[in-house]
Formats: structure tokens, sequence, C-alpha cells
């Protein structure tokens, strides 16, 4: 996409001064899309509007550029530190994050007086400990539990203390495997030194531990405390099961992170493996599917980015990959900065050192394959059914829809998309459907299609774009109804219908005339029948989710004049079958204006004359 701003970008860029600093591009609405840092503003600003070759996220960006600014700086350390500062303050869609379309899992140790163990994906600035993200929900959740389970802390959804000694202790303290708070025998104290030594664990002390609970296993059996003996027994055999996943890679007195980076034509993965007490404790890998330019300061921008979003800053960073040698210095400050302790950044070459480096690449290198034949096992499939429905191309953004009713005033459609054959979540929307008196699937159809499709061409987020093809769950008369949609907007897009059998499965697709069978493609069938259970259960979902809202909203607001606060006194004083058929005067009694008694007595009676 041409830029008309080109020359005019040019021009000011060739002003710049050669010095440290950071630079902000905006759009033509002036907000801003991207942010970087420079040691010599002049050269790296100019190189983003010379006709040069860029990758396509860079390339994206520019053909978006109306305008930028800059601040100077006194070094790159600074540079390096406000950039961090303002990809926080204004999250810039062009910047790199880490989160790839979802958020990583973390286990938080929460604030209070009785602090839990949990799994989050959300790290706030409320006082609790962080640590992570994990590669996935499942290493946290297996964490967690492990935490718990060793030091018998609560799993339960009671808030201690106030819930403390509010009903019995559940079957958990019974088993011995809760301390169990709600009894009121547990003080803050004793609590507080189970969360100390489970923070030991999460921050990779295990061994530690691990004798100390053997320790105590040892002396209850000895004092033939055999039940006790037994929970111990059993929180070692726990510890040990979670030690045995984490391989020991260094000396045990060393924390580090090695991080490693690669880059083929499909993607960049950046794989992180965290080092604790000589033991790998986690691996993540976070892969872009629009690679970050190889520029040595875009690498370092990349460390940084990453120590966003992670809880700690080891001592020590190992890198795979070499940066400008005027750049390990900033990148250390910044980073030791960040951590509040010294922090040192390097690329070895060669020892144990180095041999991490490789392992870490290694991992980059296996997921970034892994990726490549997921895009050709999608590509195939998609290139098969593009044959099978006779596409001008091969489908690359694809809309799926369903609509859900219960009754006619929870009427949702609902929209997934893929991209290139992958779920692309970030994109589902529903529509609440209001206009319609009775069920009608087809008009239902028909309002989400036109909404949706009116977006198309207008800059919106997600329903800008185009899809090269629509699905839809049901047969030919949906397929005929979006087609007129398709008609009265001038479009021209595919659009099928997915044909179910006896046992709610995709046989066929339907163009409106013909069925197309897909029983002998079984790829295709196989990707029709997750798109059209991932539909259908978003719509369901949202259709329930909105009629468990009105059913917890009172009949009464829809009364002029009464809302919740209202509402809720008058059940509170009087039963629903006695309320609508009380006289104004017993209204008012329950605690309500003469004028808001006038209005209930009404909607229940309307056939008697206002007073």
């Amino acid at each position: 996409m041409a830029n008309p701003h080109l020359d005019e970008l040019r021009a000011k860029a060739a002003k710049l001064p050669l010095c440290p600093g950071v630079y902000l591009m905006k759009n033509e609405a002036g907000t801003i899309i991207y942010v970087g840092k420079s040691r010599k503003l002049k050269n790296r600003v100019s190189s983003y509007f010379i006709q040069t070759r860029h990758n396509a996220k860079t390339e994206k960006m520019v053909s978006h550029v109306a305008d930028f600014d800059y601040i100077l700086c006194d070094g790159e350390m600074e540079a390096l530190t406000l950039e961090n500062t303002l990809i926080k303050k204004y999250t810039p869609h062009y910047n790199i994050r880490l989160k790839d379309a979802k958020s990583y899992p973390y286990l938080k140790v929460t604030q209070g007086a009785y602090p839990r163990v949990i799994v989050t994906r959300k790290r706030e600035s409320d006082g609790g400990k962080y640590y992570g993200p994990y590669s996935s929900s499942a290493a946290a959740h297996e964490v967690c539990d492990t935490v718990n389970l060793v030091f018998s802390l609560p799993s339960c959804h009671r808030v201690f203390p106030r819930d403390i000694g509010k009903g019995r202790p559940c079957l958990y303290a019974q088993m011995g495997r809760c301390i169990a708070p709600c009894t009121g025998t547990v003080t803050p104290e004793a609590y507080h030194a189970l969360i100390r030594a489970a923070e030991g664990v999460l921050s990779g002390n295990i061994r530690a531990t691990e004798r100390d609970l053997t320790d105590a296993m040892t002396r209850a059996a000895e004092s033939e405390q055999y039940e006790l003996a037994a929970r111990y027994r059993d929180s070692v055999a726990a510890l040990r099961r979670l030690s045995d996943k984490q391989k020991v890679v260094s000396d045990p007195d060393r924390d580090r992170d090695v991080l490693a980076l690669y880059t083929d034509d499909l993607c960049t993965v950046l794989a992180v493996l965290n080092i604790q007490g000589g033991m790998l404790q986690n691996k993540s890998e976070f892969l872009f599917t629009s690679a970050p330019d190889a520029d040595p300061e875009d690498r370092a921008s990349l460390v940084t980015a990453y120590y966003r979003e992670a809880c700690r800053i080891p001592p020590e960073i190992l890198l795979s990959f070499d940066l400008d040698a005027e750049s390990y210095a900033p990148l250390s400050a910044c980073l030791g900065e960040l951590a509040g302790h010294r922090v040192t950044v390097r690329t070895p070459e060669r020892g144990d050192a180095r041999k991490l480096a490789d392992m870490a690449r290694a991992n980059a290198a296996d997921r970034a394959s892994r990726y490549r034949t997921e895009c050709e096992r999608s590509d195939n499939t998609l290139i098969t059914l593009s044959r099978l429905l006779a596409l001008e191309v091969v489908p690359d953004r694809i809309e799926a829809y369903d609509i859900s009713e219960i009754g006619s005033e929870q009427i949702t459609g609902a929209m997934i998309v893929t991209d290139g054959a992958r779920l692309l979540r970030s994109d589902y929307r529903t529509f609440r459907i209001r206009s319609l008196s009775a069920p009608d699937d087809y008009a239902a159809m028909r309002e989400t299609l036109s909404r949706r499709l009116a977006h198309i061409g207008d800059g919106t987020p997600s329903l800008g774009q185009r899809p090269d093809l629509i699905l839809l769950d049901g047969g030919v008369g949906q397929v005929h109804a979006v087609q007129g949609v398709l008609r009265e907007m001038g479009l021209d897009i595919p659009v099928f219908g997915m044909l179910k059998d006896d046992f709610h499965k995709t046989r066929a697709l339907t163009d409106g005339e013909r069925e197309l069978s897909i029983a002998g493609e079984s790829a295709v069938y196989v990707f029709l029948y997750k798109l059209q259970e991932e539909v259908h259960r978003v719509a369901v979902r949202a259709t329930m989710g909105a009629k468990g809202r009105s059913l917890r909203r009172s009949t009464l607001e829809d009364i002029p004049g009464i809302g919740p606060a209202k509402a809720k006194k008058l059940l509170r004083a009087l039963p629903i079958a006695t309320l609508k058929t009380a006289s104004v005067a017993e209204l008012t009694a329950a605690g309500i204006s003469p004028s808001d008694a006038e209005r209930v007595r009404h909607y229940y009676h309307p056939e008697e004359p206002k007073s």
C-alpha cells in the first residue's frame, strides 16, 4: 500500500540529528502506532521511508504513518528505558507483543491475611507476587496444584478471615490436604510461614523444601504419628514428580535466563529457558508470523519486550544471538533498572553457557519446524476446500455464522474467523438481534450479515476486512437469505451452507442450488466440523449469557421509574404474586412513592382507569 506522505516523511527524517533518541510513529488520526529507539535517529528513521524492502509487518506499519515525533536522549540506555516506558503507556499496535494473541498464564500469591496460590492470566498492580509466565495453562495448574498439596493450602472459594467459623470444614480438611483456616485454629502468622515456604518452591528452591519435608516425615514416623508421616510422604512424592520434570542444566547456585532467536521465511521464534538453582524450571516459546527486523537494536528491544511481561529478571541473561558491541551495556543497565539489581547480558562463545544458548536455539528451531508443518497441513486443507467449491482463490480469511435463540427475546448471531485455517479468536463477534418479534432464522441471519458486512472497508479492526469465504450453519434457506444481502450491498463473496446429518455432524456443503459432498476428504471434513462446532458453541454461549442476565433482572424494571433499587425494595416487602394484586396503598406502604405505586398497579392492571 503506497503512503501518500512519503516525500514529507523523508524530508523530515533527513533533518533529524545523528544522536540517540526515541521516535513515535503516528497515523492519520494522530494515534501512536509504533515506538522505537536508536543510537542514530536520522539513520534509523530515514531507513523506514527509503525504497528498500522491509518485512511484511514493517511495510504495513510504514504504509499507515502520517507523521512522527521524536525525543532526544543522553545515551542508548536512556533511550531504551524511555522506549520501554512509552510502549507501556501507549501500547502501540505495531510494537512486538509477546502474548501472541493470548495472555500467558502466571502463578500468583495473593495479598492479605490469608494469601492464596492461584493461576491467573492478568498481571495487576495489586500487591500480589507473580511467577511466570508459564508456557501453558496445564503447566501452571500442575505447579499450582502441587504447591497447594505440599503445603496444605486451601483451594476453595471461601474468603478468609471473613468466612472463618462459617460452615463445616470441607472434605480436603478431613483428609489432611488442607490446613483449614475456616476452623479458626490457624493464625495468620502460621499461615504466612506456609506461604513463604510455597514462595520458595515457586522461586526454584525445591531441594531445600524436599529435605525439610523428608526430615519432618522421619520425625513423625519415629514418634508414631503415622498419618502425619504419610501426608509428609505424599508431599515429598509430589515435589519429586515436579522436580523430575526439571532438568539439571547448570551450577546449582546460578540463576539465569537463556534467550534464543530462530528466523526462517515463515516466522520468527523467541525461545526462553528459565534456569533457577541450576535447574530448567520453565520453557517459553513466542512465535511471530511477521518477523522482527534483524537489526541489533530491534533485538535489544525484543529482549526488553520479553522482560516487560516476565515476573523475574535473573542476574545473568545469555543470548544465542549477537547485538552490537555498544548495545550490551545499555541493555544490561536498562534491565538492571527494571529488576532492581545488577543484570549482565552477554552472548557466550564457548563452554557450558554456549551449550545452553545452543539448546535454546534448538528449541526455537523445533517450534518453527512444527509451525511450518502446521502451515503446510492447513494450506493443503484450504487448497482442497477451494478445489471442491471451485473458488477463484484459496481462502485465507473464512468467516462462519450461526444463530442461537431462546424464544423471541434472546436471539444471537455469532461470527467466528479463521486465518489460514487457524481460529482467530480475537476477531470473533456476536450480534444481539432485537428487531424480531418472533424467532426467524432467515431474518436473524440477514440482520447479522447486514450489520457485519456494512463495516467492510471502513477501517474498523477485524470487521473492516473482507472475508474470502462465508460459511453458514444452515441449509438452502440461510444461503439464499445471505446471498440477497450480498446482492443488495454489491458484494461478491462466496457463500456456502454447512449441512448436518442426523448426528449433528457436517455431511455436505450447499451453494443454495446443489449439495457438495465432503465425505471423501477427511481433512476438509474435520476442518468444517471444527468450524461448525465452534460457531455453535459461541452462539449458544452468548445466548445463554444474555438469558442469564435477563433472569437476574426483575420485570419490575420494565416499569418507568422503577429501577433495580426500587424493584429490590418491593420484592423484599411483597412476594411477586402478592405484588401483582396489591393496591396502591399497599405498594406505597412497601416503601415507594404514591406515583411509583400508581405506575406499578397500572402495569399489572392496565384495564383499570388511572386515578
